[in-house]
């Protein structure tokens, strides 16, 4: 049992020295006629499907093309939503040796031109069109606006022209200690950085959290989380890889259809956040599907309420476990284990994964803590991204002399290495002098009946400095009032705490991850557009 906030990497899962593309090859070599990937189409009989062998071929051929157009190196936009040829693509990059920018494909001109000139990015693959957008002619428009230099636009619908014809390039030797992928933060907190990933560390993570979901080859994962982001093409497409399991990749997330895909394709894992675990637990009641081959099902980005946790367990028949990251540690730092039981995997964020060094500091002096006291989450080893890419104050910042990478998460380990979320650094409320967790008055409130989903942050006031605001979502048909909620969390937490304004807006901001954007809450405070929904 720990006395102080520290947790020792520990080796009972090994790491691997390889490449994303060579974890590709050994896949195909191991399982060449196991099927890899399936097209998630609405219509079983539109699904396409690739083995192994077929996939690594595609990838390939994917890799040669693009070095008739680029070299070894370059950094090359992905900006798209979820479709087979995204992974095509992301593998096709890595046995090229270039560097994979991913792109929100909701951003708009300013956002796209954002990534592509912070990134240097020479080309870019699109999708022709997003949620009714034509992506083509927004790139257009950002590259004359931002005068951008792009050697290559291609439309990622259209890669199999790409690829066609013959090619006899010799793909390069890529070491797994080069970068494979600039992912972009989340951007909870503002304008978002690009974290430099090397194959070594996503290869890595994506195995061990597959590993502590109990992946193997007969795993069939229902690939939901979006592709530019680390739950989608780290944890999703790597993970699965390399425990050789397949891929059912829809297009975004749908309830109903993602019911129909497990019965239907015969699932046994899927990732949702518990916004969406909600929505399928609604779906299911209304419509019920054979969901007997389901077993594992993976949440995190947010807290997940104690009874979603037991539902879920009890009506789907599965195992829920918890994860805990952010893009800078390529994701993962700690797990839940299967076996764990609801109140952990409600009230924490597993313990540390294997191989991965974690410790809980003093914001202020940086010293270790002692168990169960709250302070920042610092990691080291493997994980740790390679730095911002053209950003070396902030990543200084965020990577101290030690190597140890300094999350911003507000934390507490207990004895047994278990972590809490206690709330983000940033968001931490500083009332009139008083320290203001948001995270415990989020799970006060989670408790309540009415209440779906719920955000308190620090809205601006001229004598306290901040007051405390709470956003919040009602679960269908339920109706309450601000003297209501005042008056419950009254009962459970100190006055100083007690949000003193409330707002029932009809959704809370979040990352395509799950994460609540609670700059967005303050922005729109500032802006006067919440005033219409307070309560």
């Amino acid at each position: 049992m720990l006395t102080e906030s520290y947790w020792p990497a520990t080796n009972e899962l090994p790491l691997f020295n390889r490449s994303c593309g060579e974890a590709l090859r050994i896949a195909a070599h191991a399982v060449p006629t196991r099927i890899a990937l399936v097209d998630g189409q609405v219509d079983p009989t539109l699904r396409r499907r690739w083995t192994y062998a077929e996939l690594l071929t595609q990838s390939e051929r994917t890799a040669r093309a693009l070095l008739t157009h680029f070299k070894p190196g370059e950094h090359i936009a992905v900006w798209s939503g979820n479709s087979p040829e995204w992974v095509i693509l992301q593998f096709g990059l890595a046995l090229a040796g270039m560097v994979m920018v991913t792109v929100n494909p909701a951003f708009r001109v300013a956002e796209l031109a954002y990534v592509l000139r912070q990134s240097r990015a020479s080309g870019i693959f699109h999708q022709a069109e997003y949620r009714g957008r034509a992506l083509g002619a927004v790139i257009e428009e950002a590259v004359a606006a931002d005068k951008l230099d792009l050697q290559r636009v291609v439309c990622i619908d259209d890669l199999a022209r790409f690829i066609e014809g013959r090619n006899d390039l010799a793909l390069p030797v890529v070491e797994p200690s080069a970068p494979a992928m600039i992912q972009y933060t989340s951007g909870t907190t503002g304008q978002p950085k690009g974290a430099l990933l090397n194959h070594y560390s996503v290869t890595n993570n994506a195995r061990l959290m597959a590993l502590l979901k109990g992946a193997d080859a007969d795993t069939v994962n229902l690939a939901v989380a979006p592709l530019f982001h680390t739950a989608g093409c780290v944890g999703a497409i790597l993970g699965s890889i390399q425990t050789y399991g397949a891929i059912v990749l829809p297009p975004a997330f749908d309830a109903e259809s993602m019911l129909d895909f497990i019965e239907q394709e015969r699932v046994s894992f899927t990732f949702a956040v518990p916004t969406m675990l909600i929505a399928l637990l609604d779906a299911q009641a209304q419509r019920p599907r054979d969901l007997s081959t389901l077993k594992v099902v993976f949440s995190g980005a947010t807290i997940v309420p104690v009874e979603v946790v037991r539902r879920v367990e009890a009506e789907f028949g599965v195992r829920l476990v918890i994860g805990f990251g952010q893009t800078e540690s390529s994701p993962g730092i700690t797990h839940t284990r299967l076996d764990d039981g609801p109140r952990d995997k409600s009230e924490t964020i597993g313990r540390p994964m294997p191989q991965v060094e974690v410790k809980i500091i003093d914001p202020t002096t940086g010293a270790t803590l002692a168990i169960d006291h709250p302070g920042e989450l610092c990691t080291r080893g493997f994980l740790v991204m390679m730095g911002y890419y053209d950003m070396p104050e902030a990543t200084a910042a965020a990577i101290d002399q030690d190597g140890w990478l300094h999350t911003g998460d507000l934390c507490a380990m207990d004895a047994r290495g278990y972590c809490r979320v206690t709330g983000r650094l940033k968001d931490m409320i500083i009332r009139g002098g008083e320290n203001i967790y948001p995270r415990e008055i989020e799970e006060v409130l989670y408790t309540h009946a009415a209440i779906a989903e719920v955000a308190v942050f620090g809205a601006p006031n001229q004598y306290w400095g901040e007051e405390v605001g709470a956003a919040f979502t009602l679960k269908a048909g339920a109706t309450v009032t601000s003297e209501t909620l005042r008056e419950f969390v009254s009962t459970r937490l100190a006055r100083h705490k007690l949000p003193t304004l409330w707002f029932c807006v009809s959704e809370i901001p979040a990352t395509a991850s799950g994460k609540l954007q609670k700059f967005r809450l303050v922005e729109r405070y500032r802006a006067g557009e919440l005033a219409s929904s307070a309560i």
